[in-house]
């Protein structure tokens, strides 16, 4: 008898919600991209004389001077060169003074008639090409003595060295690169950036650079070269950021958050979570104060953000929009805004 027992009917239950008024926000797109720092000029040093490293003093990641050397090659096989060049000059040195002696010789007695013309033009010849090879031996002298210097090689500015070529025992040619100089006088911040999203960028904007580690270390710069071509396996292209005042603590190889803001028109402004999918289109869920209903509103989006969502039409500001449990309601249902609804 209790089965058989007829039950009232219930009323609907209304859902609570949450819900936000919408409204026209300004807020700019941020288009952000994780790169590095790096020095504007790389200089690759090397020996300007092939030889032997026997010394190379600093390594990736040494802090050098002016002045400092960077690494040394075998100076014997200069020395040597050095030693032969000064016996040459030497040699030439005493067949100059033989050949002045001999041609004032000749002078002498032709003026008295006791020699002939082609005696003297000899003696003067031999005196022209002595002081010729005196002067080829003191030049090749000079050579070997800056041939020995060249055994070692220094930096020309303050600087990081950044890669190494050589190590102590290689035999290196002339014009190989040794170690490779980063100077610090100029750093820059350089992004792989991808093609599609230099249709948003306007020409020449500012971009704000950042710390990863440390946002609060922040500068302003500008673009000074984007790589003409792709690069063959990731696709992206170069682009070099020129840093006004960058901060001591952005150093060499540290990671950075480059920031440009883009240029977008007014657009309501909502939570993420208000945000639906139905039947393949973007749509909200429109709350009626009137009828304390709500209705599904397909809506284009403009763009994203980290927490919100930007639409370009089918809400409009002063609209109450449900922002929490959007998939469980169904058109024309009665519900009940929470007091923290942001109405």
């Amino acid at each position: 008898m209790v089965g058989c027992v007829e039950e009232e009917p219930r009323g609907e239950v209304v859902r609570p919600v949450r819900a936000v008024v919408a409204a026209v926000a300004h807020a700019p797109e941020i288009l952000q991209q994780t790169g590095e720092i790096r020095a504007r000029y790389e200089v690759p040093v090397g020996f300007r004389t092939a030889g032997k490293v026997v010394r190379r003093p600093v390594d990736v990641g040494s802090a050098v001077r002016a002045g400092d050397i960077l690494a040394t090659i075998d100076p014997e096989p200069a020395k040597s060169q050095l030693r032969a060049a000064v016996a040459a000059v030497a040699a030439a040195r005493a067949e100059m003074v033989r050949a002045r002696g001999e041609e004032g010789r000749q002078k002498t007695v032709i003026e008295k008639g006791f020699t002939t013309r082609t005696a003297y033009d000899t003696a003067l010849r031999n005196l022209q090409t002595a002081r010729a090879q005196l002067d080829s031996a003191e030049a090749q002298q000079a050579l070997a003595e800056q041939a020995l210097g060249y055994a070692e090689v220094r930096a020309d500015t303050d600087g990081v060295v950044v890669a190494v070529g050589a190590t102590p025992g290689q035999v290196v040619a002339a014009g190989q690169m040794v170690v490779r100089l980063a100077r610090l006088d100029e750093r820059e911040a350089v992004f792989d950036i991808a093609e599609n999203l230099f249709l948003k960028v306007p020409p020449d904007p500012e971009v704000a650079v950042e710390l990863v580690g440390d946002p609060r270390i922040r500068t302003t710069g500008t673009v000074r070269y984007v790589s003409p071509q792709a690069d063959p396996l990731t696709r992206t292209f170069t682009v070099r950021v020129r840093l006004a005042a960058a901060p001591p603590e952005m150093r060499l190889g540290a990671s950075v958050r480059g920031s440009v803001a883009l240029p977008t028109e007014p657009a309501v402004a909502l939570p993420g979570p208000a945000l639906l999918e139905r039947d393949g289109r973007a749509a909200v869920w429109i709350f009626d104060p009137r009828a304390a209903t709500v209705d599904l509103r397909p809506v284009t989006v403009q763009r994203y953000s980290a927490d919100l969502v930007f639409l370009d039409g089918g809400v409009a500001a002063g609209d109450i929009v449900v922002t929490a449990g959007v998939h469980t309601l169904r058109p024309g249902q009665t519900v009940r805004l929470l007091e923290d609804g942001g109405r």
